[in-house]
């Protein structure tokens, strides 16, 4: 019986599978085979030129990826500390009141990233809608935020506030309330029992949500260039510049294969300590 479930197990994942074969692995295949070519050669019949991969490390492009990775991090933490407090009412505190949370966070979504990133570069500019306000008011000339990298990560912080939300209260909720009642009856303080208690038993959710706002912050474009105006280089503005302007592909795809080496390994890693049947609701 148990081979018979696995066989159709198989059988069922077999078009999905077929899917992703298509759609992931094989434009994947290709970066990798156009990384290895030399520059204008579109051919695979030549001999592998790694040079790409050297002008990576020789042409300071290790700094662009410095920076992505850096405020990839960031915002992830900051996103953590923003929607730990929100998540744990929408899945302990809220009722009924999730719903409502969870239409207005999933509303965003419906208007396009580059609109309401333009909606801030509108607010935030000089002379904007709350500098006109601020002068307006109380007569206080406010400098304009924009093009620095706070505001940069200020817009990963809001572009990504849904990735790391969701996850994150579908972890809290799998944490028994019993665990921590218990634990408090203990005499385990409220810091303790979110140290020893909540934070490692929502660790399925931690790491989905710190993995989707991770992988999505640092191949982010549009945040650096209309609220950063590029005050920093991002890695994901060098790979676009090399396929377009630069009209250099194997450069381009060299730099495209490095950025997913290390965001698909820290996805690897994050995702082989993390219980899928538990976040499923399936149970050993």
């Amino acid at each position: 019986m148990e081979g018979l479930d696995r066989k159709l197990g198989v059988f069922s994942a077999l078009p999905i599978f077929i899917v992703l074969a298509v759609t992931f692995l094989a434009p994947l295949f290709v970066v990798a085979a156009f990384s290895i070519m030399p520059e204008k050669v579109f051919s695979l019949a030549n001999v592998p030129d790694f040079s790409a991969y050297a002008t990576f490390l020789q042409q300071g492009y290790w700094k662009s990826l410095a920076w992505s990775l850096g405020m990839a991090f960031a915002s992830t933490l900051l996103l953590f500390i923003v929607c730990w407090p929100l998540a744990y009412g929408m899945a302990k505190v809220f009722g009924k009141f999730t719903l409502v949370v969870t239409i207005a966070v999933v509303v965003s979504l419906f208007v396009s990233e580059n609109i309401r990133l333009f909606g801030w570069v509108l607010t935030l500019m000089k002379g904007g809608l709350i500098a006109g306000y601020l002068n307006a008011w109380f007569g206080v000339e406010m400098e304009s935020p924009l093009y620095t990298v706070p505001i940069i990560v200020f817009g990963l912080v809001y572009v990504y506030f849904p990735f790391m939300l969701f996850p994150l209260a579908q972890g809290i909720a799998m944490v028994p309330d019993d665990a921590r009642q218990a634990a408090a009856d203990l005499g385990a303080s409220r810091w303790r029992v979110l140290w020893e208690v909540d934070f490692p038993l929502a660790a399925p959710g931690i790491v989905v949500g710190s993995l989707l706002s991770f992988v999505l912050a640092a191949g982010a474009l549009a945040e650096s260039k209309l609220l950063g105006g590029q005050a920093v280089i991002v890695f994901a503005d060098e790979i676009e510049t090399a396929f377009t302007y630069g009209q250099n592909w194997p450069l381009g795809s060299a730099l495209s294969m490095v950025l997913i080496l290390i965001v698909g390994s820290l996805a690897i890693v994050g995702v082989s300590k993390i219980d899928l049947d538990a976040i499923m609701g399936r149970k050993r």
